[in-house]
């Protein structure tokens, strides 16, 4: 029980309740008010119009016709029922019926002097033989006779009792019907979540195929449904691309490890002299440089993405950069026949970390250079875009990337399987889409099979000049 007490569907079924008892509780008050009001309207109408006829018999017939009227209308309606009294001013009576049952009933001398001082009637309810009430009007029906007459209200108490139990019993019958209505409407709206709630239990690590169904009914649950798959996707991708870098570094890694051991294993088994051991000891060296490369460039990566990258922004003379790279990457162009220029005709300057930008640089140049035939063209430019934006573009003739991986090739360790015999780590592109989105710029790529590729990195441009 605490624990239903505590779910939304009894909250919201208390609170359907509530408000609907309380709406239907006042809307019988307001209805209760309004009957009282309209029957005392109508009984005190009536006194009114006895009052009115007293009147014309006086005019008629005097003082003396008015007594014989009080006792007839009183046999005619019932003594216990209705009673006239005759009174002067003074409060004198001087007739009235037979006034037995209404022997409780005195004459009121505050509403005498209220009625005198008024010159219009008044009403007065009253409690007679201690369970009855009546309406007494006190009116004037010649200038020195005041008439006081009351009638018995049993009608209309016997109305608004029987009113006060059709309100208990339909009120309870009200709050029954709103508790059962409202507990199948609210656990209705809410099976969808639970919907939701099950699929979420259903889901672990190595599922996470299930889906909430959608009902087309573009209503709340239905957006929070979607919202829920939408997240339910991203979290089977980012599983995915964390699973495939798992791999990717495990395929990296491996060749590394295998060349130490083997290189350990031949020098423990071949060798004989302190040479061969040197040898050993360089190797493990050079493949233990490029593990901690591949190890640092991830740290990079990912303290940058996170948003703790190490950043020393200043001024810098852009050009004079990547004049500097391509002067470092021309003996490499040489060798392998390729045709290397650089053109860049103006001065571009931008707010960046030189080291950072260099490093981003490079990546792009020496993927270019790496992929690039012997004998074909790499081209480096930069311009200012319509955007305001600088772009470096490196441009070259090489293989060109295939559609499906061009979306793929800035993952961490993913290489398309046509690469994997070329010496990288996979981090590269990475990285250098890392170090411009740090500096509010990016890396896309345009290319077309065995056409080449355009890598371009764009930086907010500044108009200024590096002192």
């Amino acid at each position: 029980m605490p624990d239903l007490f505590r779910t939304i569907s009894f909250r919201l079924t208390l609170w359907y309740t509530g408000i609907f008892s309380i709406s239907a509780c006042v809307a019988f008050v307001l209805f209760y008010y309004l009957a009282v009001s309209t029957l005392q309207d109508q009984t005190d109408q009536e006194l009114l119009e006895k009052a009115s006829q007293f009147s014309a018999v006086i005019q008629q017939n005097g003082l003396r016709g008015a007594s014989n009227l009080a006792v007839i209308e009183a046999q005619a309606a019932g003594e216990k029922l209705i009673f006239f009294r005759l009174l002067y001013p003074t409060g004198e009576v001087f007739a009235s019926s037979h006034m037995s049952y209404w022997k409780d009933v005195t004459v009121d001398q505050h509403l005498l002097d209220l009625l005198v001082k008024k010159k219009s009637h008044v009403f007065d309810t009253r409690t007679i033989a201690r369970t009855h009430k009546a309406r007494i009007l006190y009116a004037f029906v010649a200038n020195n006779a005041i008439l006081q007459t009351g009638v018995v209200m049993d009608a209309q108490s016997r109305f608004l009792n029987a009113f006060k139990l059709v309100f208990l019993v339909a009120m309870v019958f009200i709050i029954g019907f709103s508790a059962v209505s409202g507990w199948f409407l609210v656990r209705k709206a809410l099976l969808r979540v639970d919907t939701i709630t099950r699929t979420a239990k259903q889901i672990t690590g190595s599922s996470l195929q299930k889906r909430v169904p959608e009902t087309g009914s573009n209503d709340e649950l239905d957006h929070l449904a979607n919202t829920f798959n939408q997240m339910l996707d991203r979290i089977q991708a980012l599983v995915n691309s964390v699973r495939e870098m798992g791999d990717n570094i495990a395929h990296d890694l491996k060749s590394p490890v295998t060349r130490i051991r083997g290189g350990a294993e031949m020098a423990m088994v071949q060798g004989k002299t302190m040479d061969d051991f040197h040898a050993m000891a360089a190797d493990t060296i050079e493949e233990s440089d490029r593990l901690l490369d591949m190890i640092n460039t991830m740290l990079v990566i990912s303290r940058t993405e996170a948003g703790e990258g190490e950043f020393q922004f200043q001024q810098v003379d852009v050009t004079q950069m990547i004049q500097q790279a391509c002067d470092l990457f021309v003996p490499v162009a040489e060798d392998r026949q390729i045709r290397f220029a650089c053109k860049i005709a103006h001065r571009f300057y931008a707010h960046a970390d030189i080291k950072m930008l260099q490093r981003a640089f490079s990546n792009l140049l020496d993927n270019a250079l790496k992929y690039t035939g012997n004998g074909g063209q790499v081209v480096v430019q930069a311009r200012q875009n319509a955007g305001e934006n600088l772009e470096i573009q490196v441009i070259d003739n090489g293989p060109g990337i295939a559609p499906q991986f061009q979306a793929r090739i800035f993952e961490r360790f993913f290489r398309a399987e046509s690469s994997r015999n070329s010496p990288g780590t996979g981090l590269g592109l990475p990285l250098a889409r890392t170090i411009a989105q740090a500096h509010g710029g990016d890396v896309r790529v345009e290319s077309t099979t065995d056409r080449g590729s355009v890598f371009t990195l764009s930086l907010p441009y500044c108009n200024f000049q590096v002192m």
